[in-house]
């Protein structure tokens, strides 16, 4: 079976205005590492939790998600709606 590929958004346990989107195939260590504070957009607001995340068998159209989901419209969207 081919992977997925996960756009996920996170929400931060401390403040939950503080959203963060990605793109991963395999969402468990991928959130390991944000609250381990890999990543440096996200280090100083962890601990995350996984607030949404959506499965595409296509990588091209979950970075095209990831990507929109980045622009204000995306953000708004994913205010609205997750």
């Amino acid at each position: 079976m081919d992977a997925f590929y996960y756009v996920y958004i996170l929400v931060s346990e401390v403040d939950d205005e503080i959203h963060y989107s990605g793109i991963t195939t395999d969402l468990g260590s991928r959130l390991a590492e944000h609250n381990r504070g890999k990543c440096p957009y996200t280090a100083k607001h962890r601990p995350w939790k996984i607030e949404t995340a959506v499965a595409f068998r296509s990588q091209a159209k979950a970075r095209h998600f990831e990507s929109y989901l980045k622009t204000g419209s995306g953000r708004e969207f994913a205010r609205r709606h997750f």
